[in-house]
């Protein structure tokens, strides 16, 4: 179902995508899907359900700023691919208004947030950052500049985006400014 999913919209877009066009890709009756998920943006957010599940490698380059970059390129990386980056659009247009959207969202980033927290027990450990720094919060910072070019400036993201995030957001750290 995803596959087909992401072909529709990648081919009409969300205020194109139907139901109907989603059964007929994947060779399945429409009133299954509607049963199972009863619209097209229950079933963007249950896609997004199943990438959020989805671990991530965490490089550990030795330095908390080389692990930040590496993990600020993967996100760029991600958000620039249009399948991806078609499905992100949608759950966070939609979840201005939806709690199933919002709740998709918020588990998506509280799994990310959980899955990148060894790269500050790491720097913690080498003695970069206080032992108080809050994992979370140093990888919200580490998104925060590229998600607000793409949603709040529509500004466009690059691989010098991520790294410059890398860099600020690791000297706040070591400022203990995450803590």
């Amino acid at each position: 179902m995803a596959a087909a999913l992401q072909e529709e919209l990648l081919e009409v877009g969300y205020a194109g995508t139907t139901i109907e066009r989603i059964a007929r890709r994947a060779g399945v009756a429409k009133t299954t899907l509607y049963r199972r998920w009863g619209s097209v943006g229950q079933l963007v957010v249950d896609l997004f359900h199943e990438a959020a599940a989805v671990e991530i490698p965490v490089a550990d380059t030795g330095s908390l700023e080389g692990d930040l970059r590496a993990l600020a390129r993967s996100a760029v990386t991600l958000l620039l691919h249009p399948r991806s980056r078609a499905v992100f659009d949608i759950v966070v247009g939609e979840a201005v208004h939806d709690e199933a959207a919002r709740a998709a969202l918020t588990d998506f980033f509280a799994g990310r947030v959980a899955n990148a927290a060894p790269i500050v027990a790491r720097a913690v450990a080498r003695g970069e950052i206080p032992a108080n720094t809050d994992a979370a919060e140093v990888i919200r910072q580490l998104g925060a500049p590229y998600y607000a070019r793409l949603y709040i400036t529509g500004d466009p993201i690059g691989e010098a985006d991520a790294d410059r995030a890398a860099a600020v957001t690791a000297m706040a750290a070591r400022a203990g400014l995450l803590a």
